[in-house]
């Protein structure tokens, strides 16, 4: 992210969503969907800021303790506080008012790592992209898929879903009954059939249709990871062989309302499969909207998808500026 050097980093964002009328409106939509995180984070940052004159020690443990409280995790609020206390000490900062571009730009380091990330889902530009999902049951995966398939048709892209999941009571009809309200076919078999079999049929059937995308549901069950791991890898064998370097993404649902249980939740799944992205669901249900930072940090996996509210059209491919600038833009209001 290039650095001005005669505007601080809040008042570059702030011209960057003020300014451009595409941007403004992102922006206002991650404004109302981080509300709840706003007001448990950004507001209790800006108290702390005004109550604090000083930078001492006493303002540093207010400061680890909002972070956790927000989910940032523990790790990654020690690694930060360091280095915020480092800045101080360079930029010979004296009042917690200077703090405020500081704070929210270490913030947006911890997400981007000095890099502008690719948070767009890899899918090819010819032939048939193959997105495999997975996540624990309740998460909001089928939902998830279902967002995800109106939006890639409403870029013109012709969408198959493949109803892997295929052991939990309901999940076969609440993807069917997605794929009709989206207008997309939906390849399933009867319950308890094998996933495998169910993603070889819907990878058959995405070639026979020359769709652009098949997204195939996986099944949500740790409470055997043993048996989680055998079945992911039968049904990534079969991708594998069938269509060489697929699946091309492999999307990782999790709830952001359940905070470092999600962490939790990712951990287990990157032992047992390759996860290549994140979808965080709920983010406008939670006010521990930090965990977006602490996934990033912990596990090195970039959020690309983000649900901002209930609607079609309120899952976001993740902004990592109009996220930060949606929890600080409240700090702006006197500068």
């Amino acid at each position: 992210m290039k650095r001005g050097k005669d505007m601080s980093f809040l008042k570059r964002l702030k011209e960057k969503f003020t300014t451009d009328h595409q941007a403004k409106e992102k922006s206002n939509k991650y404004k109302s969907g981080l509300e709840k995180t706003r007001d448990n984070f950004s507001a209790k940052l800006n108290n702390l800021l005004a109550h604090y004159r000083a930078v001492d020690e006493d303002f540093f443990e207010e400061l680890e303790e909002l972070l956790i409280s927000a989910d940032v995790g523990v790790n990654t609020v020690m690694e930060l506080t360091e280095e915020l206390e480092f800045e101080v000490k360079r930029q010979n900062i004296k009042k917690t008012e200077q703090l405020k571009s500081v704070i929210t730009e270490k913030l947006v380091s911890i997400y981007t790592d000095g890099n502008q990330l690719n948070t767009e889902l890899n899918l090819l530009e010819d032939g048939l992209s193959v997105i495999l999902v997975v996540g624990v049951n309740g998460v909001g995966k089928t939902t998830t898929i279902g967002k995800l398939a109106y939006q890639l048709k409403e870029q013109g892209k012709k969408v198959v879903l493949a109803a892997g999941d295929t052991f939990r009571a309901g999940a076969i009809e609440q993807l069917d009954a997605w794929g009709e309200r989206v207008g997309v076919e939906v390849i399933k078999q009867s319950a308890g059939s094998d996933p495998a079999a169910v993603v070889f049929d819907g990878i058959q059937g995405a070639k026979a249709r020359k769709a652009d995308v098949l997204i195939c549901d996986t099944a949500g069950r740790l409470q055997n990871k043993v048996n989680l791991m055998n079945e992911l890898s039968k049904v990534n064998r079969v991708i594998e062989r069938e269509i060489p370097g697929a699946p091309h993404e492999t999307l990782l649902v999790l709830d952001a309302t359940t905070g470092q249980n999600a962490l939790n939740q990712a951990k287990v799944f990157s032992e047992v499969t390759n996860v290549s992205a994140i979808a965080l669901t709920k983010l406008d249900g939670t006010a521990k909207g930090g965990i977006v930072l602490a996934i990033r940090k912990e596990l090195d996996i970039p959020v690309k998808l983000v649900g901002l509210g209930e609607q079609m059209t309120d899952l976001e491919v993740f902004d990592p500026d109009a996220f930060v600038y949606g929890l600080f833009s409240d700090l702006l209001v006197e500068e």
